[in-house]
């Protein structure tokens, strides 16, 4: 009798731990058996699915620390002059001020750890309570609509960083009141079809933008005095404008980053499971090396402290400065309110589709209503999660489109959620590695997620004008004017423009039918009553002359 090979062997032990857990409550809550899944399976799609989505953890630490978070000016350090030192001006947030560096140094600490437990604490929830195979995590763009058009790079905009987590989380609050009333799809169906369409698309372009600039990307595009942006790539900018000092195309960053771009793209093209982290590792890894042109460890006091921290690899930070700084107060003005209805816009529009698509690629919706398995739990734990995630001082949680590399693997119930939150949690103890992924890294993803993105502008009614102009209104607008809400407001505004003689005419011919509809039945009651009049006379008549 031949001995059954080693991988034979394997599968039998699978088969049969398979077998015993699906035999347990565990396996019965989960409904292994009856989504014909299996545990071992679900492990595998969990850990898929944190292989496409685990660049988050740098990318939205890197975009949120981009607005300086809780630093301000009294964090730089003092400017010396003469024999005395100075209090420095705004512009030490600008410059490479050491006090200020080392403050967003101890912010993006804070914003991983933000980040790996808002996204832990989501899927967890999202598996153990609506056991459905997604993960969660803080969303791209609303990030940067966060980062760049709130609070402002490194603070500029005109919305504290305080006061902007305390919008997130009013958002969130009110986006869980909305699920827990049933008003969330209604919500998302109300919006035009194409004008959701082109904020996708919009959103795409921005972050696609957003990763070919300098602060947090490859650095390809920069400011011009003339046409505004220009092709810079330069090997070295004005810290100030981001204006080119020196030739274009010369920065060994952004060549560097342009390999980790190809790389990225290649694997997406092939299909390769974890494809976008591809790229960022290799980037980041040649960029650790000191001594090179790339190093994200210069030869300063910044790099050195960087360096020195970088060399703990496994560190379990805490954080000191983001968590609960949350301020209220300053939502009582419009450009704060109008910045929290975009978020609530986004939001609505952004994770109800995303998880309605995921639920009809998974194959669990109930073809008839368009609903899906543990609906309505799986919109209170992404509300919900926002609002943990304003408290940590990160942004709005969103159901990831990667769920589906572990969905493509099998996964059909919570175990792969729960799996994808194992994963987040074990992050948390390599800070000291994530903390150190450069710009240039990141900024080739960010591209790439934008021109995913892209894939619904074909389902826009482009032959259509009323609905076409209004859609290209809304995606054009978000990355020239570098705002979300211009690009929203805009884009429903001509909407509404384009369809109100419709809509005034669809009234006026309603109200008409109604007016004659009224008219007709006053004319056959008139006629009526005339009938029985002529009626009771000719009776009368006829009585009379018997």
């Amino acid at each position: 009798m031949k001995r059954s090979s080693p991988w034979r062997k394997l599968a039998e032990a699978e088969d049969a731990v398979n077998r015993a857990v699906a035999a347990t409550r565990v396996g019965r809550y989960f409904k292994l058996e009856a989504r014909k899944s299996s545990f071992t399976k679900e492990l595998r799609a969990g850990a898929a699915t944190f292989l496409t989505m685990a660049y988050i953890i740098s990318v939205n630490a890197a975009i949120l620390t981009d607005s300086g978070g809780p630093c301000t000016v009294s964090d730089c350090t003092p400017v010396v002059v003469g024999n005395s030192t100075a209090v420095p001006g705004p512009e030490c947030t600008v410059g490479s001020n050491p006090g200020y560096e080392q403050c967003l140094g101890r912010t993006k600490s804070d914003l991983i750890v933000a980040t790996a437990v808002a996204a832990m604490a989501g899927s967890f929830a999202m598996g153990a309570l609506a056991n459905l195979p997604l993960g969660l995590a803080p969303g791209m763009g609303a990030n940067a609509y966060f980062a760049y058009n709130m609070v402002g790079f490194h603070g500029s905009g005109s919305i504290p960083y305080s006061t902007a987590l305390a919008g997130v989380m009013v958002e969130g609050i009110v986006f869980f009141i909305l699920s827990a009333v049933g008003l969330r799809s209604r919500l998302a169906r109300m919006i035009p079809r194409n004008i959701r369409l082109a904020t996708a698309v919009g959103i795409g372009l921005f972050l696609a933008f957003t990763g070919l600039q300098a602060h947090q990307g490859v650095g390809l595009v920069g400011a011009s005095p003339s046409t505004l942006v220009t092709l810079t790539a330069c090997s070295e900018t004005d810290p100030a404008t981001g204006a080119c000092l020196g030739g274009s195309m010369r920065s060994p960053t952004f060549w560097l980053g342009a390999v980790g771009f190809l790389i990225t793209a290649t694997c997406l093209a092939r299909d390769v499971k974890g494809g976008m982290i591809y790229g960022i590792v290799f980037v980041t890894v040649v960029s650790w090396i000191r001594g090179t042109a790339v190093t994200v460890f210069p030869d300063t006091a910044a790099g050195n402290a960087g360096f020195d921290y970088f060399k703990k690899v496994v560190d379990f930070h805490t954080i000191t400065t983001t968590a609960g700084r949350l301020s209220f107060g300053g939502l009582r003005h419009g450009n704060a309110l109008l910045a929290v209805f975009t978020l609530l816009y986004v939001d609505v529009l952004a994770t109800t589709g995303t998880m309605y698509s995921m639920a009809e690629y998974g194959g669990f919706t109930d073809g008839a209503g368009g609903g899906f398995d543990g609906e309505y739990r799986a919109f209170l734990v992404d509300a919900g999660s926002t609002v943990l995630s304003a408290a940590l001082g990160s942004t709005t949680v969103t159901t990831y489109v990667e769920s589906t590399a572990g969905i493509r693997e099998g996964g059909r119930t919570g175990v792969t959620a729960i799996t994808v939150a194992a994963c987040f949690l074990a992050s948390l103890f390599f800070g000291p590695v994530l903390t150190s992924v450069p710009p240039w890294a990141v900024g080739p993803s960010l591209v790439l997620v934008g021109a995913m993105m892209m894939r619904v502008a074909k389902d826009i009614e482009w032959a259509d004008m009323k609905e076409a102009i209004p859609a290209f209104v809304t995606m054009a607008l978000m990355p020239l004017t570098f705002s979300i809400a211009n690009g929203i407001i805009a884009g429903l505004g001509v909407y509404i423009a384009l369809h109100c003689y419709d809509w005034a005419r669809i009234a006026y011919l309603k109200a008409s039918k109604v007016l004659d509809e009224r008219r007709n039945q006053v004319a056959a009651s008139s006629a009526g009553e005339a009938s029985g009049i002529t009626a009771t006379t000719a009776t009368a008549a006829a009585a009379d002359e018997v």
